[in-house]
């Protein structure tokens, strides 16, 4: 069995995020699409700018390893990007922003997960200026993190306001339907 070191094992994790971050700069114009309100798609165009930062960084960091960032295809971020575009399937309006930003999170701790990770392994490396870059990355993904919370404040009230809304007319349509089932069976 090859003995893998530290060194080894960062530059694994640095593939894996740079898949992540790959996939990310795909699936981001669709939630600028489709999300409802102006703030969280103007969020989401803003992250998108920042991912392509990300990649630039990363590729940095590669440069400075002389090693390529591709060979490594990230099935975490994948699973997550596809459960987002579910949640746009089957969702509409505030409650598909609601769905967004819970699965925009959701990446988000993904990320953090794996920039605070590579930001050990480099600390310990004494790679410095990668640990400079990645540093940089992680509190961008902190940022967006707390940007999202604070918009689902408003998002999940609204779509919370709606289903108040909706939910004395769906009552009001069972008991008519449990009403006719009654006069039917009695007829």
């Amino acid at each position: 069995m090859a003995q893998k070191t530290l060194l080894t094992l960062y530059v694994s994790e640095l593939k894996d995020l740079y898949s992540a971050e790959q996939q990310l700069v795909k699936a981001l114009p669709k939630l600028v699409k489709s999300a409802e309100t102006d703030e969280l798609s103007e969020a989401f165009a803003n992250h998108l700018e920042e991912t392509k930062n990300h990649v630039t960084r990363l590729e940095e960091v590669f440069e400075s390893l002389d090693e390529n960032p591709k060979g490594k295809k990230c099935v975490g971020m994948e699973g997550i990007v596809k459960e987002g575009a579910e949640t746009i399937d089957e969702f509409e309006g505030k409650v598909l922003d609601a769905g967004l930003i819970a699965a925009a999170q959701r990446v988000e701790h993904y990320e953090i997960a794996a920039y605070g990770s590579v930001c050990a392994y480099a600390k310990l490396l004494d790679r410095s200026d990668d640990l400079n870059l990645l540093k940089e990355t992680l509190e961008e993904e902190k940022r967006a993190d707390e940007k999202l919370t604070e918009l689902s404040e408003n998002v999940n009230q609204e779509a919370a306001e709606l289903q108040e809304e909706i939910a004395p007319a769906a009552k009001t349509a069972n008991r008519e339907q449990l009403r006719a089932r009654k006069t039917k069976s009695a007829a």
